[in-house]
């Protein structure tokens, strides 16, 4: 069966392994290639049972490790053809490619898809794994594209965004150019926005959601679920019952590893 592991997620960083313990990917390398090689191993993943790595933006919580790990383990690099712009030199004598629908990598189909963010071409990835299970990976969400929504809709299960509370992020002390950056159609998706649309994920089939990319200092994992949770108990849905609902923590220091 397939598991995830959310090795990194937040502004301090960001990476998250797919696969079996036999082979996988991960999604961005947002930390140091030692502090992956560690986390890795913490959750039970030989890192040579990495066969690629999927990019979703350049923006250094997301690649801050990309160079010196695929190097090292001489592991090809997809993402969208702006972000291999963007990222430049900085992936000199890295294997990359522009990630394309249908892409095989480890066993599992990987579907690219466009999302809206400050930066130049990002993406989220839908993956199907061998056994016909499919994961939607959308975080640094703008908003809640039309193209976004029907790449999550019906996946088995959904690892979004629920980067801020929109009140918290007013009233904090963020430089108002950075707030209004946050709350752009380019910035990042509050509670409120991810918890309207777990309902509707639910009614696709979705069953596990794994809340990402949470802000330390405009969030806390407790108002996140809360946001949700709510949500979704007034849709009609019960938790534990008919959804399992998570949040992803900044570093899985448990080692923690998602069957679905």
């Amino acid at each position: 069966m397939a598991r995830l592991c959310p090795l990194f997620s937040g502004s301090s960083g960001n990476s998250y392994y797919i696969g079996s313990r036999s082979a996988g990917l991960l999604i961005d390398a947002g930390r140091s290639a030692r502090q992956l090689d560690n986390m890795l191993k913490l959750c039970g993943i030989d890192p040579l049972a990495l066969q690629g790595i999927l990019v979703t933006h350049e923006h250094t919580d997301h690649v801050s490790g990309l160079r010196v790990f695929a190097k090292k383990y001489r592991l090809p690099v997809f993402a969208s053809a702006g972000t291999l712009s963007a990222l430049g030199d900085t992936l000199c004598e890295v294997d990359t490619h522009p990630v394309e629908e249908g892409l095989q990598l480890a066993g599992m189909t990987v579907t690219p898809f466009s999302t809206s963010h400050d930066c130049a071409q990002p993406l989220g990835y839908r993956v199907r794994t061998e056994d016909g299970r499919t994961l939607g990976f959308a975080t640094d969400l703008g908003y809640l594209s039309d193209t976004v929504k029907e790449h999550l809709l019906g996946a088995d299960f959904v690892v979004i965004e629920s980067n801020h509370d929109p009140e918290m992020l007013r009233t904090g002390g963020y430089p108002y150019p950075l707030k209004q950056r946050i709350l752009s159609d380019r910035g990042h998706l509050s509670n409120g926005v991810c918890a309207g649309f777990l309902p509707e994920l639910m009614k696709s089939g979705t069953k596990r959601f794994l809340l990402a990319h949470l802000s330390r200092e405009n969030n806390s994992p407790a108002l996140a679920l809360d946001t949700s949770l709510s949500a979704l108990t007034r849709a009609g849905f019960t938790r534990e019952r008919d959804f399992l609902l998570d949040t992803a923590k900044p570093e899985n220091a448990e080692g923690r590893s998602i069957i679905f």
